[in-house]
């Protein structure tokens, strides 16, 4: 392991504020709590909009796909996708050929909601204040965290 000298030493390791899991968790709660108003517009959960995201930028899919791109189980993505359904945001339908799989697929109203969620990640990014520098910088710092964990 390639340790900092700039690193906590001794009993300093053990605070919470110096724990990378700690400010990784917090950011990530408050980011979702951010976006709790932005996307109450759409009648929909942080959870729903990275669905959607994945949905817009791809196309239809099986469940197993999408929960690989999200990173969740399929005992986590089902209820959720069920609830997105009963929205009429998305079709869930077995395949023809493995019916095994369920395939997801946007509705026309799932699609014609990408327009107007152009405007969440400025929103969000100008309620942050962030400029585009800092932008880019954490983008690669997360990324670079999330390769070393061999996520992707």
């Amino acid at each position: 392991m390639n340790v900092d000298s700039k690193l906590p030493q001794g009993d300093e390791l053990l605070k919470l504020d110096n724990q990378l899991c700690f400010a990784l968790y917090s950011s990530a709660r408050g980011i979702t709590r951010m976006y709790r108003p932005i996307l109450s517009r759409f009648n929909i959960t942080y959870p729903q909009y990275l669905v959607l995201l994945v949905l817009w930028e791809h196309g239809p899919m099986n469940v197993k796909d999408l929960g690989e791109k999200l990173f969740l189980d399929s005992g986590t993505l089902t209820p959720l996708l069920k609830r997105m359904e009963r929205l009429e945001i998305l079709s869930r339908e077995r395949s023809t050929e493995d019916e095994r799989q369920v395939l997801i697929s946007l509705t026309e109203k799932g699609l014609n909601m990408r327009e107007e969620a152009l405007s969440v990640p400025l929103e969000l990014a100008g309620n942050l204040d962030l400029k585009m520098d800092e932008y880019r910088l954490l983008m690669t710092a997360l990324k670079s965290l999330i390769n070393k964990m061999e996520l992707e």
